[in-house]
């Protein structure tokens, strides 16, 4: 009887093994099935995002009834001067994955960006508003949402913003770095998004799958695109003065004294970013019930899950 119920439990694919937000899944996934991870240096499923074959013999391996895309090509200035590497990874190989998963007939969950708009909104975006991605990552990002829209199988793309957690390289470890050794900074203050929790964002795709497994006959209206990040807003300096505060709150000896808000242009970097960025989530709470938290709350759950041990 054990071995029979075990055989009944859904084999899930996740691309990306070690970054911010596989990490989370992996383990957050693991109460709806086995959990397959598949990354270039994975022990469990090796892929290469930047070679269709191999995306393809991955899924051929696994056969999985769910797969989840959480890798991607994220070095977004570093894709000023490898366009084509991008555009593979985070172009091409969303709509090879998804040919895949309507060939098995199993739901696909893929992870996009706040860098498909071109920031110049004073509202938060909702998932219908018009695209206009000004960098080669936000372009490829959204070559990746339209190649999967166009293969047309059951599929949910996510579009979040400022991804940060404990893990991998994100704004939050940056700033705790850098608060240990220099005693002033400079942090882009004309920049305004929401800093979401990797683990928040994981917790939610959870709910998700769990909706549309009780209900399968979601996929007639509610698949496609959805907004996934925290609720509110702010710039990089609230969200680095916010990180301060916490850090110094629960006794973190940091040198940095003083954080000056400086404009965009006095950091320039390859890349462009969206001024504005904050996404609209209310499709995904009238769909799946799904309600992100505050992003200084969510922010606070991190500060104390750094300081449990």
């Amino acid at each position: 009887m054990r071995e029979a119920r075990e055989l009944k439990r859904p084999r899930i694919l996740v691309f990306g093994e070690t970054g911010q937000v596989a990490w989370e899944l992996r383990r957050t996934l693991s109460t709806l099935g086995e959990v397959v991870c598949a990354g270039r240096g994975s022990a469990g499923c090796r892929v290469d995002l930047a070679d269709a074959d191999s995306v393809r013999n991955a899924i051929d391996s696994v056969r999985p009834q769910w797969i989840v895309n959480a890798a991607a090509y994220t070095a977004v200035d570093k894709a000023e001067q490898e366009p084509e590497l991008a555009m593979a990874v985070n172009g091409i190989a969303p709509g090879i994955i998804a040919e895949q998963a309507k060939a098995l007939g199993c739901p696909l969950i893929h992870y996009s960006t706040d860098y498909v708009f071109d920031g110049t909104a004073g509202t938060p975006y909702g998932a219908d508003a018009p695209t206009n991605p000004q960098s080669v990552y936000g372009r490829s990002k959204l070559a990746g949402e339209q190649a999967i829209a166009a293969v047309d199988g059951h599929h949910l793309i996510l579009r979040t913003s400022w991804v940060y957690g404990i893990r991998g390289h994100n704004f939050f470890r940056t700033m705790r770095r850098l608060f240990a050794e220099r005693e002033e900074l400079g942090i882009v203050a004309d920049q305004v998004g929401a800093p979401t929790w990797s683990r928040h964002i994981a917790g939610a795709t959870a709910q998700l799958m769990a909706v549309a497994a009780r209900d399968p006959a979601i996929w007639d209206e509610g698949g496609g695109l959805y907004h996934l990040s925290s609720a509110g807003q702010t710039s990089w300096h609230g969200f680095a003065q916010a990180i301060l505060d916490g850090l110094v709150q629960r006794g973190e000896s940091c040198r940095t004294t003083r954080l000056n808000p400086i404009t965009t242009d006095q950091y320039p970097l390859p890349a462009p970013r969206p001024a504005y960025s904050v996404l609209d989530n209310a499709r995904l709470e009238q769909v799946f019930g799904v309600q992100m938290p505050a992003w200084d709350e969510a922010l606070d759950q991190v500060l104390d899950d750094v300081f449990s041990d």
